[in-house]
């Protein structure tokens, strides 16, 4: 088991590394890249930049938000 949750981590922690990489590369270097360079066919266009950081957390705070009143419900159920 313990064999099997380091390869989990170790493929969540690569998959992070290499989200974090792309998305710093797409938000930071490229706007500095000439518009014709063929490393622009690899990224989205910009405004994706922002829309989908925001779109993501947006999902976040509405599946805690979820969990929390679910939790919240089934402890009052409990009680009673």
């Amino acid at each position: 088991m313990e064999l099997a949750d380091r390869a989990i981590g170790f493929i969540l922690a690569s998959i992070s590394v290499t989200i974090f990489t792309y998305y710093t590369f797409w938000v930071i270097i490229l706007p500095f890249v000439d518009e014709d360079h063929f490393v622009h066919n690899y990224f989205l266009p910009q405004e994706y930049a922002i829309l989908l950081p925001v779109y993501a957390g947006v999902c976040l705070i509405c599946f805690l938000s979820v969990f929390i009143g679910y939790v919240m419900l089934k402890s009052k159920k409990k009680k009673a």
